[in-house]
């Protein structure tokens, strides 16, 4: 099943604000860089996905490392909060790492990630 065009990051003007103004999360063998999405109110979560030739390799190794990275963020989405923004950065140590080891990766970097209602919020004072 493909993820619809509003469940992906399109415009590079989207990309660059992930990357400039979201938060990193590093899972060893892929970089989750998330944002909340400032406008309206939350919506599904987009997810966009980013494997480069100097950190993966070749065109094969790209494409097989963005197709790993889309099945994870499919099968676990339901974990992610609505109305933020994630960039998946591939690793090459993606390939060479099991699928299943990959998605608990994922799933344990998503508890991790704050929903839109409380990303705003001050911390709470120290006691």
């Amino acid at each position: 099943m493909r993820l619809t065009a509003g469940q992906r990051l399109r415009r590079n003007a989207d990309f660059c604000a992930v990357r400039e103004l979201g938060r990193r999360i590093d899972c060893g063998v892929f970089l989750i860089t998330w944002r909340v999405r400032p406008a309206g109110p939350p919506e599904n979560p987009r997810v966009g996905v980013v494997a480069s030739r100097a950190a993966v390799g070749n065109a094969v190794h790209r494409n097989r490392a963005k197709r790993r990275l889309r099945e994870i963020y499919r099968q676990h989405q339901s974990l992610v909060p609505a109305g933020l923004d994630l960039v998946l950065t591939a690793r090459s140590s993606l390939l060479r790492l099991e699928f299943a080891e990959s998605a608990q990766r994922f799933a344990q970097a998503c508890k991790k990630l704050v929903p839109p209602a409380l990303a705003n919020t001050p911390p709470p004072p120290h006691a």
